[in-house]
């Protein structure tokens, strides 16, 4: 898993996803995760998702999975540093839970909480910005 290729599905109109696909990606010394905002034209379909699906998660995809939520970070974190400790660590009983319910209340909170310029504003060109998909909390 530590060695596999990631696309990342997140909020593009997030300033809070936004920074934290931007975090993410400096971790990612050896190119491993592919970001792609949820606005782009063609993203929803290429990873069979619902826009209902991309307004409650950020998605994490390798050849032979996908993920959501405060799973789907542990998997990006995993490839990222080219490890297995945040996965293992969210199978721990109780700890999943507590994951999941941080990342509910930061995906419901997310346009509060602090990030950047968010993707679709510093890369027009990318979004289709007459939708109102917005997918995550990373």
């Amino acid at each position: 898993m530590s060695h596999d290729l990631v696309d990342l599905v997140f909020d593009g109109q997030c300033g809070f996803c936004t920074r934290a696909a931007y975090t993410i990606k400096r971790f990612d010394r050896k190119a491993r995760i592919r970001l792609h905002p949820a606005q782009r034209s063609g993203v929803l379909e290429r990873f069979d998702l619902t826009e209902t699906d991309a307004q409650t998660a950020v998605w994490a995809f390798t050849h032979d999975r996908s993920t959501s939520g405060a799973e789907s970070i542990n998997l990006v974190l995993d490839v990222a540093f080219g490890t297995r400790l945040f996965t293992q660590l969210y199978t721990l009983p109780g700890i999943h839970t507590l994951q999941d319910r941080a990342y509910t209340w930061v995906a419901d909170h997310r346009y509060l909480l602090r990030g950047t310029t968010p993707w679709c504003q510093t890369h027009p060109a990318d979004c289709d910005l007459g939708t109102e998909t917005a997918s995550c909390a990373l």
